[in-house]
């Protein structure tokens, strides 16, 4: 029988292997661990990591062991209470604490079972079932696409593909490391022949020179023997296929910086993005993120000036919707690319603008887009941004509004929005 022995090396965390056993076999318990700790968890550690509770019955397994069997007597010292056919009560098995703040003097347990998840963990079991709605557009489904890239040369190819150059500089180096040794000794005869014929005539004179002559014109011929160009010589141009995504994305970031956002408001909506910011770069690597903020003027920003900005003044929402259409005009052509955007705002909107956000949302940009996420900041009641929008919600299923009250909604909203469609 064949046995297979893993000796791969965990480094410094040598019980990586136990580790992920163990939140494979438990996932449900840490999922739900998780789903528990994210509500009271601050947006600032987002990228941390987290310590998980789980009680102890949940990952308590049954044990086998053999009984005894049979009836036993047993004689206990130092018992006072029981005799012969008495019933022995089971004892509590309820944990030490009491209730209502009074202690308990009687029964036993476990402590829950506690472990820190690392950032990586945590993340992984947060955005385990997120996902930007409809990716992929019908024509772009299953299609791969490739260019062309040199990557140096081969010995085998097509007559078209021959590199001449490289070909004739391998062919002078192989005549060069040919002939060679060949011309050395072409020398050396030619130069005995001389030496033989200035020389006064011996008797064996003649011999010597024949065999001198015979050897000369034997290594002249072996030197041009040599064929100018071979088969071993010749060098092709290589080229391999890279492969290119089809299916791209860009998200489109809107956020409201308006007098009528307080920074409490502003801290929320920065909040959302960078949550949303954070699972987009995490999820997929080709995926392009639009920054656009927005009082009465809209302006395209890197992410920076995006969350640390203290730039406000009037709300003009249009301007935002406006800039996103000609952005996506000119950048991004909605037949082969996968857009989405997410707007965050008060919803305290320039009164007569309203109905220009929801034409322009209506007539241009929802045609385009795959899925937009409407996030309002509320205080105490909906603005008449909303309205204009819920109008939009019912012509198009891929419209999305939530509103968020208070930094703990954050993360209920925002898995609202994105989460993973059954397929």
């Amino acid at each position: 029988m064949g046995q297979l022995i893993d000796r791969r090396l965990n480094g410094k965390n040598k019980s990586a292997v136990n580790r992920q056993r163990f939140i494979r076999r438990y996932k449900q318990q840490i999922k739900k661990a998780v789903d528990e700790s994210i509500a009271e968890r601050s947006i600032t550690d987002f990228d941390s990591g987290e310590k998980i509770n789980i009680p102890a019955k949940d990952i308590s397994e049954p044990i086998f062991s053999h009984d005894q069997g049979g009836s036993h007597e047993t004689v206990h010292p130092g018992n006072s209470d029981f005799i012969t056919g008495d019933k022995i009560k089971r004892p509590s098995n309820s944990g030490g604490t009491g209730q209502d703040g009074n202690a308990s003097n009687t029964g036993e347990g476990q402590d829950e079972f506690s472990f820190n998840m690392s950032r990586e963990e945590f993340l992984e079991f947060f955005f385990e079932d997120l996902a930007l709605p409809d990716l992929v557009k019908t024509q772009l489904a299953t299609i791969i696409e490739y260019k062309t890239l040199r990557a140096g040369f081969t010995s085998d190819g097509i007559p078209t593909n021959i590199n001449v150059v490289r070909s004739l500089k391998g062919a002078l180096g192989r005549r060069l490391a040919m002939s060679g040794p060949l011309k050395k000794r072409l020398k050396e005869l030619e130069a005995e022949l001389n030496s033989l014929q200035n020389s006064p005539a011996p008797e064996n004179s003649s011999t010597a020179l024949e065999e001198l002559h015979h050897d000369i014109a034997e290594v002249k011929r072996r030197i041009a023997a040599i064929p100018f160009i071979d088969t071993f010589d010749l060098r092709y141009n290589n080229h391999i296929k890279q492969p290119i995504p089809s299916t791209r994305a860009a998200m489109f970031c809107l956020m409201d910086v308006s007098g009528s956002m307080d920074q409490a408001r502003k801290d929320i909506a920065k909040r959302f993005f960078i949550l949303l910011y954070l699972f987009l770069t995490r999820s997929y690597e080709n995926i392009d993120v639009v920054f656009i903020r927005h009082h009465t003027v809209a302006k395209e920003v890197e992410e920076e000036e995006f969350f640390h900005s203290r730039e406000t003044g009037g709300t003009v929402v249009s301007s935002a919707l406006e800039l996103m259409h000609e952005i996506i005009n000119q950048r991004y052509p909605a037949n082969e690319w996968n857009i989405y955007a997410a707007q965050a705002s008060d919803g305290d909107n320039w009164h007569d603008d309203s109905p220009i956000c929801k034409e322009l949302l209506h007539d241009k940009l929802m045609p385009l887009l795959q899925y937009f996420a409407y996030v309002e900041i509320l205080s105490d009641r909906h603005q008449r941004l909303w309205d204009e929008y819920e109008t939009i919600k019912s012509d198009y299923k891929n419209f999305a509004m939530q509103d968020i009250k208070n930094v703990g909604e954050i993360y209920p909203v925002f898995r609202k929005l994105f989460k993973k469609q059954p397929t």
